[in-house]
């Protein structure tokens, strides 16, 4: 298998777990210093760069952000999110660059579909990852979501982007 096929085989199957809820493979596929972050909009044409010091519609420093989320859903401490909405993750346009030492980047183009209380919608934008080899697989060691349509209009939560 070619890198490419690789990578997109490992991005297929990370949008799986998130669709099929499978929360543990899910946070597997993210290595303990994974960093996850989707920036907010300034204006029409920038999006805020440094999560630290400027806004962002989420931000998490490490995995255990993604697990609290997780550990939410799981125990029904997310009103917002009780019922969870089905989730349809579409990924095209992968594009990956080798940077060396089992590093690669990688720009996908994403779109989301979901279903809540009879009401469907969907977010859609563009994401970064820094994969790391690991083993016959990879592991996410940055993840960096833009939401493109962010008239926010329901719940944004990590399993929509």
């Amino acid at each position: 298998m070619t890198l490419q096929q690789s990578i997109e085989q490992f991005m297929y199957r990370l949008a799986e777990l998130c669709d099929d809820r499978d929360w543990d493979g899910y946070l597997d596929q993210f290595a303990p210093e994974c960093e996850f972050h989707i920036p907010q909009w300034k204006n029409e044409d920038e999006i805020t760069r440094d999560p630290k010091r400027e806004m962002s519609l989420m931000y998490y420093a490490d995995r255990t952000g993604i697990e609290d989320r997780v550990f939410r859903l799981r125990t029904g401490k997310s009103a917002a999110s009780t019922p969870l909405p089905r989730t349809l993750h579409l990924i095209d346009n992968v594009r990956c660059t080798e940077q060396g030492d089992g590093i690669v980047q990688v720009r996908v183009n994403w779109v989301t579909h979901f279903y809540r209380f009879g009401e469907s919608g969907h977010f859609f934008g563009t994401a970064d990852y820094t994969l790391r080899g690991e083993g016959d697989g990879w592991k996410v060691l940055r993840k960096h979501s833009v939401l493109l349509n962010d008239k926010i209009d329901s719940v944004l939560d990590f399993y929509h982007v």
